[in-house]
Formats: C-alpha cells, sequence, structure tokens
C-alpha cells in the first residue's frame, strides 16, 4: 500500500490545526501528517505537538521564522521523500481545502503524476466567497495559462498530490517562487518535466475561523512574475533541460 503523507503549512492557526487533523485522520487513516510551522507566535507550532504526542501518525516539523508557503513545502517535501513516502499532498490549513475530498484526489494519483484539486473544472466549486475575490481567482488562472501556455484550468490552486516519482523527476532547485506564485512555478515545472498532470473537482470553502494571508498586492505581485517569466520564456528553458535528463 502507498504510504501517504499529508502537509500542512500553519502560520497563526491554532483555531484550525486541531480540527483540520482530526478531519484528516478521519477521511483517510492510513496517511500520516506532517505540520511545518513557521515559529507561529500564537502557539500553533506546540499544539502541533502536544496533537503529535497523543498521535503516532502526526509529526510536526518546526521552522525558525515565516519564510513563505513555498519555502515550507519544499522543506516538507524533501523531509517525506528522505523517509520514502509514495504521495505527498499539499493542504491548507484553514479548512479552505476539505479533506473529504482527499481520496479523490489519491485515487486519480494512482495513474497520474500529480494531481490538483480544481475550482474551475466541471463539477468544482467555490463556497463564500465574494464575487470580486471569485475574479481575481479565476482571472489570476486564466491569465497564467495563457501567458504560460499550460492547459490546466486552476493553475494557483494549492490542493494537489505529487507522487514520489514526480517530485523526484521535477528540478524543484530551479522552483524560485515562495509565496502565492508557488503553486504556478510547481505546475510549470511539473508540465516542463513532462509529467502526467489531472484535475480533479473540488468544492472550496472559505476559512471560518481566523484570517487569510491573501492579498490584493500579492497577487498582483504573482501576475508580474508570471509576466516575465512568459516574456524571458522560463518555461521553454525548463523544457529543454527536461529534455536533457
Amino acid at each position: 500500500m502507498a504510504q501517504t503523507l499529508v502537509i500542512i503549512p500553519t502560520y497563526n492557526e491554532r483555531e484550525n490545526i486541531d480540527p483540520i487533523v482530526a478531519r484528516v485522520r478521519a477521511s483517510v487513516p492510513t496517511a500520516d501528517i506532517l505540520v511545518v510551522d513557521d515559529a507561529s507566535p500564537d502557539g500553533t507550532g506546540q499544539l502541533a505537538d502536544a496533537i503529535a504526542a497523543a498521535d503516532s501518525q502526526v509529526h510536526v516539523l518546526h521552522r525558525t521564522k515565516k519564510n513563505g508557503l513555498g519555502a515550507a513545502y519544499l522543506e516538507a517535501f524533501g523531509w517525506g521523500l528522505s523517509r520514502g513516502y509514495d504521495e505527498l499532498v499539499q493542504l491548507d490549513s484553514d479548512g479552505s481545502h476539505q479533506p473529504e475530498q482527499l481520496p479523490d484526489l489519491l485515487a486519480a494519483a494512482k495513474t497520474a503524476d500529480v494531481v490538483m484539486g480544481s475550482r474551475w473544472v466541471p463539477g468544482g466549486a467555490v463556497q463564500n466567497w465574494p464575487w470580486h475575490r471569485r475574479a481575481l481567482s479565476r482571472g489570476g488562472s486564466t491569465y497564467s495559462r495563457l501567458v504560460l501556455r499550460l492547459r490546466q484550468h486552476d493553475v494557483t490552486g494549492g490542493y494537489r498530490v505529487y507522487t514520489a516519482h514526480a517530485l523526484e523527476r521535477m528540478d524543484l532547485a530551479s522552483v524560485e517562487s515562495l509565496g502565492y506564485c508557488f503553486q504556478i512555478d510547481m505546475l510549470l515545472t511539473s508540465v516542463r518535466a513532462g509529467l502526467t498532470v489531472v484535475e480533479v473537482p473540488i468544492t472550496f470553502v472559505e476559512r471560518v475561523l481566523g484570517s487569510s494571508k491573501m492579498s490584493g498586492n500579492i497577487v498582483v505581485e504573482a501576475m508580474i512574475r508570471v509576466t516575465v517569466w512568459g516574456l524571458t520564456g522560463k518555461g521553454a528553458r525548463r523544457a529543454i533541460a527536461a529534455a536533457k535528463n
């Protein structure tokens, strides 16, 4: 049986960490969980330690400061690969990614290298978002698809499954984005490595507790970076590099 590691990055998510871990454990009882805490001042890391002390399938990786979502995931990927996990899952800690839908993503990973939970394919949905945030997210995905010539619809979504094979094939050292653009960067790296990428519809639910780290400035900064990638041919360079490997 494949060993699955669900990676949950946290920063000031004390209200959410206990229920999200419980939901993952209920939805995929055989999976292990790695909480990656960026030195949350609200004590999220200490609460995660207490959860791990009571459950051998929960682990905690403490980072010394807030260095960005991408940096947390990249360190967690290294942690999981070094311990022999076959499937590594990205999951938000705020409940927006529903653990109850994870079995569908894992089922798709049996025949794909990368599985993306998608809001913008038939069957996908978003709950409790105002129209302007929906437009911003969908518009960002559409713009990135066109500029980078990607076929996938939800290029900014963060609910994903990467097989160990996929991560080992990818040039993770070339992933330079640590914030919002990280998901686009990882998808571009996956596609240019010749991996099989599929989208599975999900329902994204806006957080109930805590505050979002997202802002309009973050999205604008990401779109500027995507534009630079498109103009400088970053994707083409990766395709050449992948063909040589």
